[in-house]
């Protein structure tokens, strides 16, 4: 009786025809719909463990992380057997009577991956019964554009890449023409003899120019500044000096009067009160010379500060020109090899595009191939294939395309 019951819950649970693909290996991404019962002996009746049952992903690990469960390895096993380890799981950790059954069913399979020459490479939710073909329908057939239209989207590209780097090109030559007339410290730049003819150069030429100008009105406020500062200070020092000679001619002026009183002092006939009046006077004047020597040679600093300055902002801007003329002339040199490389391939998509036309009325017909890159045991492998090779969940379909000779 038991027997049955139990065969009776797990025909409840399997009840979708697909959950019984005994034979498909689960992998990461693989999204499964868990339901678990357990047929209770002693009560007669059935227990519904929904706190288990759901939706689950395989994840990137290969394990399905479940409620009270925890981690459970499932890439590589069949549904079959995750559902009968959910179940002896259970039991062992609950201390179950009755072992619980868990039906497993394959809720959405790991995508398929396109890649190559198909008209959108990419993921693809798999479907049983899939096929190379179906497959690549999926992502909308095979490459429609021919030869002659891909050669001519190359040319078009390197075209453009061309005409990018030209224009670029032509703005790093009227920018070393600029710098080159500020190192030689002319008025204009001179514009470069290849360029003359070109389209719009004049509007580059005249933001260079104004460039140019500013910079250069820039350089001359701040020598100007420098300039001022020093003349002012000389100004200072020559007022200082001219101060200095008063105070010396009226110290010299005080100390004959303090000599007189001296004298007059030995002799008894001079007063103290004036005595001590003319000593204040003369340390006076002489802290006053002390304090004009001292404002006088910190001008003269000052006007050496000035002078160091300004030699450091020619030096610095003669620097700031040597560095941005290099930096230049290296953008120059990589400009004209990537000009180079896109006229080269201009040249060889024109070339082959010219092929290809001939080739087409001639011998040569396009030749389409197949092969699938699979995981097995944890590691890629590639097979051949054809438009019928059925496709497994998380296959890599790569389209290849090219030419052959017709044969006779």
């Amino acid at each position: 009786m038991a027997h049955f019951q139990a065969v009776l819950l797990a025909a409840i649970l399997l009840g979708s025809p697909q959950a019984r693909a005994e034979d498909y290996q689960l992998g990461t991404m693989d999204r499964l719909k868990i339901r678990v019962a357990e047929w209770q002996t002693a009560e007669g009746a059935v227990r519904d463990w929904s706190v288990v049952s759901g939706e689950y992903t395989v994840g990137p690990s290969g394990t399905l992380s479940l409620p009270f469960i925890g981690d459970l390895p499932a890439a590589g096993k069949t549904t079959t057997e995750v559902g009968e380890a959910i179940g002896e799981k259970m039991q062992t950790l609950f201390g179950l009577r009755d072992r619980p059954s868990a039906s497993v069913e394959l809720a959405q399979y790991r995508p398929v991956y396109l890649s190559g020459e198909v008209e959108k490479p990419g993921e693809y939710p798999f479907v049983p019964n899939l096929t190379v073909l179906k497959a690549v329908s999926l992502g909308g057939g095979l490459r429609r554009a021919e030869n002659g239209q891909r050669f001519a989207r190359d040319y078009i590209n390197a075209n453009g890449d061309s005409s990018v780097q030209t224009a670029e090109r032509n703005r790093l030559l009227i920018r070393r023409a600029r710098l080159q007339a500020e190192i030689a410290e002319k008025e204009g730049i001179t514009l470069p003899d290849d360029l003359k003819q070109i389209p719009g150069i004049d509007k580059i030429l005249a933001s260079e120019a104004a460039l140019m100008a500013s910079r250069d009105r820039k350089q001359k406020l701040q020598l100007a500044s420098l300039a001022d500062l020093k003349s002012l200070l000389e100004s200072e020092i020559q007022s200082l000096a001219k101060k200095s000679v008063t105070q010396n001619r009226q110290l010299e002026l005080v100390m004959e009067d303090r000599e007189k009183i001296e004298g007059l002092a030995e002799k008894g006939l001079a007063l103290s009160q004036r005595k001590l009046q003319l000593e204040q006077r003369v340390a006076e004047l002489q802290a006053a010379l002390l304090d004009i020597d001292t404002a006088s040679l910190k001008a003269k600093q000052d006007v050496s500060k000035a002078g160091q300055d300004e030699t450091n902002l020619r030096n610095d801007w003669d620097a700031q020109l040597a560095q941005d003329l290099q930096n230049t002339e290296a953008e120059l040199d990589t400009l004209s090899i990537k000009l180079g490389t896109s006229r080269d391939l201009m040249t060889e998509a024109l070339m082959q595009s010219v092929e290809a036309a001939q080739s087409k009325d001639k011998t040569t017909e396009a030749a389409v191939a197949y092969s699938i890159v699979r995981e097995r045991d944890g590691k890629p492998s590639e097979i051949a294939a054809d438009e019928n090779t059925p496709v497994l969940p998380g296959d890599v379909i790569k389209v290849l395309a090219g030419l052959t000779t017709k044969q006779d």
